[in-house]
């Protein structure tokens, strides 16, 4: 088994849907770092992971907005692709088993230090985490 964690600002608010009778939430995360290339120049890379959310708590997903900053943790799948454009790209992806709401999205104060935690049920096994 290999676990991702993954702490960073959602992109865009969330998605709840249903598939197969089951709820899922769907966010993107960005997690950017900052380094200074050879010749020291300040550089930023952010990666972005797609998250997958099953839970029968769907009460987190009013507070899944763009800019939030979250913890998740899961099971993560990488993908290579070809662009249409015939160029090579990747994604990260992440089946989430727990979400942390850390402080308040970008630009909000007065919320540093709020954590919220919830954790999902698997699909697969009916328990909680």
């Amino acid at each position: 088994m290999i676990k991702l964690q993954v702490i960073g600002h959602l992109g865009k608010d969330c998605t709840t849907n249903v598939v197969n009778g089951k709820n899922v939430i769907n966010f993107s995360v960005a997690h950017s770092e900052r380094y200074k290339d050879a010749t020291g120049t300040q550089k930023e890379k952010t990666t972005w992971v797609e998250c997958a959310y099953w839970t029968e708590r769907t009460a987190i997903a009013p507070y899944l907005k763009k800019g939030q900053l979250v913890y998740v943790e899961g099971n993560p799948e990488a993908r290579a692709y070809q662009k249409a454009d015939g160029t090579a790209a990747s994604s990260l992806s992440m089946r989430i088993s727990s979400v942390q709401l850390l402080g308040g999205a970008r630009g909000e104060s007065g919320q540093e230090g709020n954590t919220d935690q919830l954790s999902g049920t698997d699909e697969n096994d009916n328990l909680p985490f």
